[in-house]
């Protein structure tokens, strides 16, 4: 690391201009191939990729995306039969049907098989909207065009409103306020932190380059993996948190040297040669975290853990080449003018950690019990509605109350039309409302049930399950006619359309029939995914029974809860992954069986009460609406474990941090009380500050208004505050101090058998196995072990 900082210094015009070219490049590439993100649920060998599979594969015409146009009279006007508005609905169908991009609209005034698109009171109606490609291929201006033909038609009491998968291209969150706010916030505390202002735009800089070149490659990576449209966002919350903090570490470890009279050269030297190193060991552990998804064997996760570790790589990177060369060029300039003009009279900084920090570390040695035994407390408290937690998708009806998508949801369904979330299907004792009580369970607010009679289509309508089938013969038509038969009779069923009825809109080719089923619940609601449930398990193979019929359930619906059973089934070995890991890590470097085992007790603690909060905003609504993220619902399957990887790769960052610090001063005294309390005292104020700006990064992004980022936002904000201000400063060094020596012990043979990675400088780490080896024969020993 030493030699790496010298020649980016030497060379730092050149270290510059590399990164700006690289930037410039990958601008340039990505502006040329353009984005290709794609949000497909499926996973290979479900009932519904099985599905999916064989409607593409017989009919490859319906392979564009299909959205609706929704318009309402209220009671007591004209219903949309009338003339007036059969005529003003007609002109701007058939204006839309010449729009670029549309293949085709489907009417309700078009007889005989419009009819079912007009609701029972008559005063709501939808038209189909089928695009000419899927959404992840649409150019957002597209839909926009619909979107404006549409609403353009509203007044004297006509509603009008558009949704589907394509329309909410046109509802995409702008986050370049949210990035600026975040930056804006942690350049003020940089600059309060140094009290310079070069100093504290060196890390903003340095974020912001390694960033934006991660965030246009992963725009680049789209193209030969499958993304999720949210992973450039993603990364780039995790990126300038993570970025900013690490540069923080370095600068402030440079300024230290200045203060301490060495050169610039020199000082900027050893801050990479030592908290360099450790900011390339806490990004590894992110990364390690973050790569653990690939266990899952998931392409939607796969591209999530390559595009955030592609970032995290880059901002680590940018740290220990980037930021020496701009430390280089700044000079001096990285200490405020008040601490040059006490360099330049001698002046040298005190030895002991003095003020706030110094006074609390004090506190927490003298009463280690009952502040660890408060923060444990909080922990506990904000941890409880975790229990709770429901896993499912959120759809259009989560969406914020102005959003024309929601607006064309609540329509459909009517009134109250979400009536609570299913996710996987699992242990959950569903309420009166479908609400599920497990942690697989399903879930949102329990709040509304079925429509009101008559008001719209009903909540099943936002979410039909199609039935593909497969035939062979004569037989295997009977049979699926039996089968239309028999949903119907189905309890949870609202309607069925299918071949067998004579119904036009049903597709059928060759050997290929599709069933569309409606069910009279909404689609997060529990019972519908106990109405999937019991369709696979008993109603189809009553009807495929004796015949070769083939029969598979799919739709959103069913893709939803097939991923989340999925996920969650494979959750308990990706955490154990994840943390076996992380404790492999800090095993190799403490030479310690408690660190390791205390950071992932941490980590576990974090990670619980992050997810209360988020149950509590996003499932049980506190303030959802208010801060402009739609109404409560279930949370996303897929937000444990990326927020799982995220948080115990960021939690090991300011383990890292403090421990290490503590564990040089063990090395150096063999006295476990001044190790913690010198650790925490040295490394609290920057860990703090770190964890402020972490905090200001991501909280930023709660105002892009896209649902799932709020939800990252809010859980890695709440994680990182309580990750600095209750378990590292409080909870940790508490409960080293009760440990005493113990906290160091390492079985002889383990040691033996353990291969060596430090993360101090080697000339430092070459002294340090037969300092250890003594200190540890010290802990072992009774009136040591366990002492505080």
């Amino acid at each position: 690391m030493a030699a790496l900082a010298r020649w980016c210094l030497k060379r730092r015009l050149v270290v510059i201009v590399l990164w700006l070219a690289v930037l410039a490049g990958t601008a340039s590439a990505a502006a040329v191939a353009g984005s290709t993100y794609s949000n497909d649920y499926d996973v290979p060998g479900t009932e519904s990729a099985r599905a999916a599979a064989l409607a593409a594969k017989a009919f490859p015409d319906q392979a564009g995306d299909g959205d609706r146009v929704v318009w309402h009279t209220d009671p007591g006007r004209e219903p949309v039969r009338s003339a007036t508005v059969e005529a003003r609905m007609t002109g701007v169908l058939d204006r839309i049907a010449d729009l670029p991009g549309v293949a085709a609209v489907g009417s309700p005034y078009a007889a005989p098989d419009g009819a079912r698109q007009i609701s029972p009171d008559g005063h709501t109606a939808y038209a189909t909207v089928t695009f000419e490609r899927p959404a992840d291929d649409l150019p957002a201006s597209q839909p926009r065009a619909v979107v404006d033909a549409a609403r353009a038609a509203a007044g004297d009491g006509l509603q009008v409103e558009a949704g589907g998968s394509a329309i909410a291209l046109t509802e995409k969150p702008d986050t370049h306020l949210s990035e600026v706010i975040g930056i804006a916030v942690a350049a003020v505390v940089l600059f309060v932190a140094f009290g310079s202002l070069a100093a504290s735009l060196l890390p903003i800089i340095t974020a912001v380059v390694a960033v934006g070149t991660a965030t246009l490659g992963i725009t680049l990576l789209g193209h030969i993996m499958t993304v999720a449209d949210f992973a450039p966002m993603l990364g780039m919350l995790i990126g300038l948190g993570v970025g900013i903090d690490y540069a923080l570490f370095i600068v402030t470890r440079h300024r230290q040297g200045l203060r301490a009279g060495l050169s610039v050269p020199e000082a900027a030297e050893r801050a990479v040669a030592t908290t360099g190193r450790a900011v390339v060991f806490a990004g590894g552990t992110v990364c390690v975290a973050l790569l653990g998804m690939l266990i899952l064997r998931l392409s939607f996760l796969n591209g999530v853990a390559v595009a955030a570790s592609l970032t995290v790589v880059l901002t680590v990177a940018a740290s220990v080449t980037l930021l020496p060369a701009l430390l280089g060029t700044i000079g001096l300039r990285a200490l405020s003018r008040r601490e040059r003009r006490r360099l330049a009279a001698g002046a040298r900084p005190a030895e002991a950690p003095t003020g706030l920090a110094a006074r609390w570390s004090g506190l927490v040695e003298r009463h280690p019990r009952l502040l660890g035994g408060l923060a444990a407390a909080v922990m506990l408290v904000l941890a409880l509605p975790t229990l709770s937690l429901h896993l499912g998708t959120s759809d259009q009806g989560n969406n914020p109350i102005g959003s024309t998508t929601r607006q064309a949801y609540d329509l459909l369904a009517g009134d109250g039309a979400n009536d609570g979330g299913a996710g996987s299907p699992g242990a959950g004792s569903p309420d009166a409302d479908g609400g599920g009580a497990g942690a697989t369970g399903g879930g949102s607010n329990g709040a509304a049930g079925d429509a009101a009679a008559g008001s719209g289509f009903g909540p099943g309508v936002n979410g039909p399950l199609t039935l593909v089938a497969h035939l062979d013969g004569a037989a295997d038509r009977v049979a699926l006619s039996r089968l239309e038969d028999a949903l119907r009779d189905t309890e949870g069923v609202a309607s069925v359309q299918g071949p067998a009825s004579a119904d036009a809109t049903a597709p059928s080719s060759g050997d290929t029939s599709v069933i569309t089923v409606i069910p009279e619940t909404a689609p997060q609601s529990e019972r519908t995914s106990e109405l999937v449930d019991r369709l696979r398990t008993e109603v189809i193979p009553a009807a495929e029974r004796g015949t070769s019929l083939e029969v598979h359930v799919g739709g959103l619906t069913a893709s939803y809860d097939d991923f989340a059973e999925v996920i969650v089934g494979k959750l308990p070995l990706f955490v154990g992954v994840v943390v076996g890991l992380g404790c492999l890590l800090l095993l190799l470097a403490f030479r310690s069986v408690g660190i390791p085992v205390k950071a992932a007790i941490m980590n576990i603690a974090a990670v619980a009460s992050s997810f209360g909060v988020i149950v509590a905003v996003f499932q049980w609504g506190w303030g959802s609406e208010f801060l402009g993220l739609g109404r409560a619902g279930p949370i996303e399957p897929f937000l444990p474990v990326i927020m799982i990887s995220v948080l115990f790769g960021l939690s090991m960052d300011y383990q890292v941090f403090l421990v290490s610090r503590m564990y040089e001063e063990w090395r150096e005294t063999g006295d476990n009380r001044r190790a913690v309390r010198v650790g925490l005292a040295e490394t609290s104020r920057v860990i703090n500050s770190a964890a402020v700006i972490m905090i200001a990064v991501f909280a930023a992004f709660v105002l892009s208004g896209d649902r799932i980022i709020a939800m990252f936002g809010i859980g890695l904000a709440v994680a990182v505050a309580l990750d600095a201000f209750v378990l590292r400063t409080l909870l940790v060094p508490a409960l080293m101090h009760l440990l005493g020596g113990a906290n160091w012990w390492l079985p002889g043979w383990l040691d033996r058998w353990l291969p060596r990675l430090s993360i101090e400088p080697p000339e430092r780490a070459e002294t340090a196995p037969r300092r250890v080896a003594e200190l540890a024969q010290r802990a072992e020993a009774p009136e040591h072990a366990g002492v505080p």
